[in-house]
């Protein structure tokens, strides 16, 4: 079933809780389509007079922001063997390449890389996690992830409603584009993170076996 004819079968409360929920366990470090779920169920909520907008961007910042803290006490009690452990399990998301674009980003930005980093798909799954890892201090995390949970759970409330009210007819019509487009963003931010991924393990793969000789 189409997400958004899911949402739209369920009583409003019901559509709160899986928004926050979805946002708050991907933030958490659980791969799941948390964007994809709010840009359905904003666009719901401009078609929907039970579903109030206000409620569903609180719902997503505070799913946001909880699960992005957990995540981050998760990883600084887990450390380096909890990075190594969901390698193995989700290489995908949690391959080396992967968490070495990370880290260089944590290291050139700092706590703006959290914020910015709730923007980008691969980032937002492990954000928390990996600055609980590199023990970010709390205070510039919290700032950070309170911030960035507003501007991107509350902006992408925000922007779907309004568009859907201002073109309600044409929305009806054509609602899955709003999805479309955010598979498109959500796909080249990962296909980008990938590439750098992957040129970076290359990288110390060369790096390693150039610096074999001069250990022996």
């Amino acid at each position: 079933m189409h997400v958004q004819e899911w949402l739209d079968s369920v009583p409003p409360v019901a559509v709160y809780a899986v928004v926050g929920l979805v946002i708050g366990l991907e933030s958490l470090g659980i791969p799941l389509p948390g964007e994809i779920i709010l840009v359905s169920a904003a666009l719901l909520s401009s078609q929907h007079a039970g579903i109030n907008p206000v409620i569903l961007g609180v719902c997503a910042t505070v799913g946001a922001v909880v699960g992005d803290s957990i995540g981050y006490a998760i990883g600084r009690k887990g450390g380096r063997p909890l990075l190594a452990w969901l390698g193995k399990k989700f290489p995908r998301h949690f391959g080396e390449g992967h968490i070495a674009t990370a880290e260089r980003s944590f290291e050139k930005w700092g706590m703006w890389a959290v914020f910015f980093g709730r923007f980008v798909a691969l980032l937002r799954i492990f954000a928390g996690p990996l600055a609980g890892v590199l023990h970010m201090p709390y205070w510039k995390f919290l700032t950070a992830n309170v911030l960035g949970g507003i501007a991107w759970a509350g902006g992408t409330t925000a922007v779907i409603y309004y568009v859907g009210v201002v073109a309600e007819d044409w929305l009806k019509r054509f609602s899955w584009l709003g999805l479309v487009l955010a598979l498109l963003i959500g796909v080249t931010s990962m296909l980008v993170l990938k590439r750098k991924a992957k040129k970076m393990q290359a990288q110390g793969k060369t790096e390693s076996a150039e610096a074999v000789p001069a250990a022996e």
